[in-house]
This record gives structure tokens, C-alpha cells and sequence, in this order.
């Protein structure tokens, strides 16, 4: 197994709440994580028809083969288990259940009415740079090939993975919901959100292109975030007293599946593409988002925008200071990079410290309004 730099968290809430909830995204490593950490807890499929039928049919026989605790992989298959765990881990806190969940659907719902103040969450993205010592691939290849751990643990190839990836997630996921009955139109909508990746959202727009109401739309918005396939980076506003934009920005959690999505077929394409700049921006972004997930931080990311189109790629909230990040895909530095930044800062009044460019060269320095960093090492600084 790759190890995972999540692993002290899972390991800390583990320590402090009878159930523990692993969520993300199919094949993130969710599975294999669990059953690594926690070889002494029996584990149980829940997608096994059988084990399944028994689990809805009858839980309380079903949790009573399980005293100690268990692993339930997939949980979103019998959410119904919930409120039965309740009154076990009440009765014996010592007991220990540890959920995975690839849907988003109902399970925080759920964990909301039956396991509030009794579960720890935490959410596993697929892997990160910091997490691939030993791959040295370049920018490119890594936004092309993606961060799921079978593409590097067992070397398939993503020509195969990622259209069985798709055709599994529409198969399973999507199509147990009722809103969704037609999984071609549902399919046509998921690449044109790859084709926005990075702007803002403009949900009657992506409605009109795919065919389908607004209402639709969002519906659908909705399933892809609940399924961790997408991410919308929220806008800060809170402060300048200027007209802002308020709409979210719309990135996939792997950029792999995104190339797919977009029929790039090589990494050497990503570099004369339309949306080469907004992968890079996409990669960068999900890179920052693993790092704190695995730290137990789910919040405290956004982009800022006001009505002259002025825009900060990146806000980082860390207390009370604001870090504030540009993107740039160039690999040879421009002071213009920095253009945005110095506007933002004099807004602000941010350090040039706060100030940051990742770009895609090599060089790092400190300049007076600001701090260039390379892609290479911005999981370091985040």
C-alpha cells in the first residue's frame, strides 16, 4: 500500500469516537487504507448482495456477529445500520466500527440524526504529490495521468481505467437515483463541466448546453459534489466593500478524469489545449484542498473576483491571516504574474509574504511583492 499522509488523523479519531467514517471518492484507497490500519477488526463488503440482504433484513442479528466492532465498507448500501450503531456504541464505548462511503447522498444526514457526537469523519481524495515520492513525473503527466492509486500501485493504464471508472460510477452510483434516467444526457453533462473547469459557475448556461432545466442542473451539481467527482471552490467576500462575484468555480477532484473527460489522449496534448491553464490552476487547487483535508481541515479555500474581473486564483484562510495564490501554467516567469496579487495586497493590506505565485517553472524566490514558488514543491508550502 502507498501510505497515505492522512493516516495520522484517521489514527486520532479513531482514538477518540467508537465509528469512524472514511468518505471519497470510488477507488481514492479508501479500502485498502482501513483494512491496513485496522487488521484487527473483521471486515464486511456491504456491495455483496447477500451480506447486504442480511444487513437490511435483519441489523440487529447482522451487528450482533460483529461485538467488538468491524470495518463496513460502503456503508451507503444499508444506511439503516445507523441508528442500530447508536445503541451500540452507547451501550459499550470500547466498541469500534470503522464506515467507508463513496456517496455523499444521505450518509451526513445520516450521521447528523443517528451518530452526532459519536462519529469522526474524514474524507480520502486520491493521491497526492507529496504521496508519490518515487513518481518524478512532470507537471503534465501528472495532470494527465491523475492521482488514483491503481493507476500507480498495479500500473494500469489510464486509457483503461478512467472510461471503466466512468462507465462504473454512472452504472452504480447513478443510476440508483431518481432524479437521473437518462445516463447518455447524464454523461454529456459530466464532460461539459469538464470543459468548465475553473470558471465561474454559470449553472443556466451549462443547463442550456446540456439539454436539461436549471433545476436539473443543480440537481445533477449536487451528485457530482456527493460523489466527490467535482469540487466548487467558494468566493470570499466578506470584505472591501466592493460588488463581487458570488458564484462558485467549478474543478474536478482528479485531473485525470478530467483529461479523459476532455478526449486528451496524451500528456503531450495538455500543453497546446484550450484548457491547459485551467488543468494546471484545477491540479494546483486539489493539491491544496488533499493537504488539508488530511489534516482534518474541510473549509478555509476560495477565489476572489470583483466586477472588473480582477480575480485571485487562490485564498487561503488560516486563522486570521489570508494567504492569497495566482496560477500560472508558463514555465518562465513574468513579473505580470504577480499583477493581480500587488492589486489584492494594496486592497488588503497583506504582506508580500501572503502574496504567492505557483507556476510552472523551476525557480523560487522572494521578490518585494510577493513569493514565487515552483509547482514541484507547493505541497511543502501548503
Amino acid at each position: 500500500m502507498i501510505p497515505r499522509k492522512i493516516e495520522p488523523h484517521i489514527h486520532d479519531l479513531f482514538r477518540h469516537f467508537p465509528v469512524l467514517f472514511v468518505t471519497g471518492p470510488r477507488q481514492s484507497g479508501k479500502t485498502t487504507l482501513v483494512k491496513t490500519l485496522f487488521k484487527q477488526l473483521p471486515y464486511v463488503l456491504l456491495e455483496v448482495p447477500e451480506t447486504r440482504r442480511l444487513a437490511l433484513e435483519d441489523p440487529r442479528t447482522f451487528l450482533a456477529n460483529y461485538p467488538s466492532g468491524a470495518i463496513l465498507d460502503e456503508v451507503q448500501n444499508a444506511p439503516e445500520l445507523f441508528s442500530y450503531l447508536q445503541g451500540i456504541v452507547d451501550d459499550d464505548r470500547s466498541t469500534r466500527f470503522v464506515l467507508t462511503g463513496s456517496q455523499n447522498f444521505l450518509l451526513n444526514e445520516r450521521i447528523s440524526q443517528s451518530l452526532a457526537g459519536r462519529a469522526g469523519v474524514c474524507s480520502l481524495l486520491p493521491l497526492s504529490v507529496t504521496e508519490l515520492p518515487q513518481a518524478r513525473l512532470k507537471a503534465d503527466e501528472f495532470i494527465f495521468k491523475g492521482f488514483y492509486p491503481e493507476l500507480y500501485s498495479n500500473h494500469v493504464p489510464e486509457r483503461l481505467f478512467y472510461p471503466s471508472y466512468i462507465q462504473t460510477y454512472l452504472e452504480r452510483d447513478v443510476r440508483s437515483l431518481k432524479n437521473i434516467g437518462d445516463l447518455a444526457q447524464f454523461s454529456l453533462f459530466l464532460k461539459l463541466c469538464a470543459g468548465r473547469i475553473g470558471q465561474v459557475l454559470n449553472v443556466s448556461s451549462l443547463a442550456n448546453d446540456a439539454g436539461i432545466s436549471v433545476n436539473t442542473a443543480k440537481a445533477w451539481l449536487s451528485v457530482l459534489e456527493a460523489s466527490y467527482l467535482v469540487y466548487r471552490l467558494q468566493p470570499h467576500y466578506k470584505n472591501f466593500n466592493k460588488r463581487l462575484i458570488k458564484s462558485p468555480k467549478l474543478y474536478f477532484t482528479d485531473t485525470g478524469l478530467a483529461c479523459n473527460l476532455l478526449g486528451i489522449k496524451t500528456a503531450g496534448e495538455i500543453q497546446g489545449h484550450f484548457a491547459m491553464g485551467q488543468l494546471f490552476e484545477n491540479f494546483v487547487i486539489m493539491e491544496c484542498y488533499k493537504q488539508r483535508l488530511n489534516k482534518g481541515i474541510r473549509n478555509g479555500l476560495y477565489y476572489w473576483k470583483d466586477n472588473k474581473g480582477i480575480e485571485i486564483d487562490l485564498l487561503i484562510e488560516n486563522g486570521t491571516e489570508m494567504m492569497a495564490i495566482e496560477i500560472k501554467a508558463g514555465k518562465t516567469f513574468s513579473p505580470d504574474f504577480f499583477k493581480n496579487l500587488r492589486y489584492w495586497s494594496g486592497l488588503s493590506k497583506a504582506p508580500a509574504k501572503n502574496c504567492v505565485v505557483i507556476y510552472g517553472g523551476n525557480n523560487q524566490q522572494m521578490l518585494p511583492y510577493g513569493m514565487l514558488r515552483s509547482w514541484s514543491t507547493m505541497s511543502d508550502f501548503f
